[in-house]
């Protein structure tokens, strides 16, 4: 009995070592357990701060897997890849042998040139989705910033759209909107019925087969002096000529509130101002409306492609549409309609800030009704010249604010954009 006792005290430490390392293995192995059923059970739809939150409901809890967990932790890793390239600009005061310099250098940088799964798949996915025959009005955006300042000045944009074109379609040419951050801010519309799709855009193909070609494959090749200006920009006043030479429809800025349908127009362009005579004296390419394969269209991208200068704010876009319809108009070639200010560009830029504002009296209240009853009647829409309003808030009691009020279809923070 003794001996056994002996033995007994002797493995008492291995026994206790064993069976220490084995209840921690559970509880170890229960833990990982317990956190992959919570990760696959449950999670908050919402994520923390207020970033494109402006429409969302409350967060709500939904099942959802570990792969989808994973998923969205990719693509935020992979946004945060492709945010910042906009923002690349060359040396100042650099020469135009420096800039191309520069930009050689840089060109891997410059997301929006490669090819990847999503671009090789964008005429797959913008005909599918263009396919719907409830697709009555098909509309094309540009965003070449980064996701994170989509904000909700753009969104109300969207919604002024599918007030008026409750069977439009929508089609957002943007490598950063197409993400599942991209996904999320467009998710009030299309729970309620909209529709809406952010496609990441092959250039290459888009410029294939017109007079872009190749002036990007100069530039794709670091050839090309990209300019002063930031490239994006300029791409976008290419782009959107591309997309409406390719698939034909409406090309909208993403400042641009809708007031009224464009099934009515065709192969038209907007004046932005005009002389005492009636006359336009410069055109804008905020809005396009055209057909597929419009030679005008075709005549825009010659110009571009010949004449580009990285240096000069709207040379590439404004002032080379009017460069371009002036030389038609000289040679009395017109198969597009010129439409007058009132129609895209009641308010010039250098007067948008009025808008802004909420009536300071009586006289100054009478002029913003006498204005809301102008636009509603006249307008397609008003450009609110983002470079020159972005800053400013949406007062309540303001023309903006009656407007987008009026339009809108969610109707959330509104004055808050």
């Amino acid at each position: 009995m003794s001996a056994f006792g002996n033995l007994g005290l002797k493995k008492l430490p291995i026994f206790s070592t064993v069976s220490c390392a084995a209840v921690l293995f559970v509880i170890i192995v229960a833990s990982c357990f317990i956190s992959n059923l919570s990760l696959q059970s449950v999670v908050l739809e919402s994520k923390k701060g207020p970033l494109n939150s402006f429409h969302e409901d409350p967060p709500k809890l939904r099942s959802i897997s570990t792969r989808e967990v994973l998923f969205s932790v990719k693509e935020e890793v992979e946004e945060q890849e492709i945010n910042d390239y906009t923002h690349f600009l060359p040396p100042l005061n650099a020469s135009d042998q420096e800039r191309i310099a520069w930009f050689k250098k840089n060109l891997t940088e410059f997301e929006i040139f490669k090819s990847t799964s999503l671009t090789r798949k964008f005429d797959d996915r913008v005909r599918g989705f263009l396919g719907n025959e409830k697709c009555r009005v098909k509309f094309f955006m540009t965003w070449i910033s980064s996701v994170r300042s989509f904000g909700g000045r753009e969104f109300l944009a969207m919604e002024s759209l599918f007030n008026s074109h409750p069977d439009g379609c929508l089609v957002i040419l943007s490598r950063t909107m197409d993400s599942f951050r991209g996904h999320r801010i467009l998710r009030p519309l299309l729970d309620r019925g909209f529709r809406a799709i952010s496609v990441t855009p092959d250039l290459s193909f888009l410029f294939q087969d017109t007079p872009a070609q190749w002036w990007f494959d100069d530039l794709r090749r670091g050839n090309k002096d990209p300019g002063g200006i930031p490239l994006a920009q300029n791409l976008s006043n290419l782009i959107r000529l591309a997309v409406l030479y390719k698939y034909g429809g409406v090309y909208l800025d993403t400042d641009f509130v809708v007031l009224k349908d464009f099934s009515g127009l065709r192969n038209s362009i907007g004046a932005q101002s005009v002389d005492r005579d009636g006359n336009w004296t410069r055109l804008n390419n905020a809005v396009l409306v055209f057909d597929k394969n419009h030679p005008l269209l075709y005549k825009f991208m010659e110009e571009f492609a010949s004449t580009f200068d990285g240096n000069k704010w709207g040379y590439n876009g404004p002032y080379l549409v009017s460069r371009v319809v002036e030389r038609m108009e000289r040679w009395r070639e017109r198969n597009f309609t010129i439409l007058p200010p009132v129609a895209f560009y009641p308010v010039d830029w250098t007067r948008i800030a009025g808008l802004f504002a909420r009536p300071a009296n009586r006289a100054h209240l009478k002029w913003v009704e006498a204005k809301m009853t102008q636009l509603s009647n006249a307008s397609y829409g008003v450009h609110l010249w983002n470079k020159e309003s972005s800053r400013l808030r949406i007062e309540e009691g303001s023309i903006i604010g009656r407007l987008v009020s009026k339009n809108c279809v969610i109707c959330k923070q509104i004055y808050s954009s």
